[in-house]
């Protein structure tokens, strides 16, 4: 079962309320913060992220499973943790580029 989180959207304009990670080389917006729960993703220069993940716009969804979500799927992220409570993913069906989630 996966739950909508997010819509992202790349853009290259700096987005008030933003939020850097400096690992990833990237500024985030808080899609909790947005009425539509839109995320502005805007990568610095070297962001060490897959191009589509920088260029394209995705859906977001929480699984609870996050390694039995992407089985089968064209990864274009494997499952990599970001902090203590969450893990991501970004797997490609068709055109569409989909942002996995698990939360603990």
């Amino acid at each position: 079962m996966a739950t909508f989180a997010h819509f992202g959207v790349p853009t290259k304009k700096q987005q008030p309320g933003e939020n850097y990670l400096e690992g990833a080389k990237v500024y985030i917006t808080d899609p909790e913060k947005h009425p539509f729960k839109v995320e502005f993703v805007r990568c610095e220069e070297g962001c060490p992220l897959p191009e589509p993940i920088q260029t394209t716009p995705h859906a977001a969804f929480i699984v609870d499973d996050i390694q039995a979500a992407v089985k089968g799927c064209e990864i274009i992220l494997p499952p990599t943790k970001m902090g203590e409570d969450m893990s991501i993913a970004f797997i490609r069906d068709g055109d569409a580029l989909i942002e996995l989630m698990q939360m603990k």
